[in-house]
């Protein structure tokens, strides 16, 4: 929410009166999710309140996960790469084994 908040800003909005209406619009659309067990329609309000009309036509691209996962895929990477691909291969003759495991009582 914070870019949201920040992009209003910058077109000139208040960023009091943006913050207190995203706080308001997070509770009430917590509300209904918490309430109601629908989805979470945060975004909804926010493109339907004029406060936001700055952002209204770039909602999509601003809160697109992708720019808050920073190195999450490369460290992934590295970690199979480094941790994970070592210890298959070393382990490499038990893959494939047929495993049967049973409990008897």
């Amino acid at each position: 929410m914070e870019v949201i908040l920040m992009e209003c800003v910058k077109a000139g909005g208040d960023r009091q009166e943006l913050h207190e209406a995203i706080r308001v619009h997070s509770m009430d659309a917590g509300k209904v999710v918490k309430g109601e067990g629908k989805s979470n329609d945060l975004l909804e309000r926010i493109a339907k309140d004029a406060l936001f009309e700055a952002v209204h036509d770039k909602l999509g691209t601003l809160v697109d996960p992708k720019l808050f996962i920073g190195r999450a895929n490369e460290q992934t990477q590295e970690f199979l790469e480094e941790e994970i691909q070592p210890v298959l291969e070393k382990e490499k003759g038990l893959l494939g084994k047929e495993v049967v495991d049973g409990v008897n009582v």
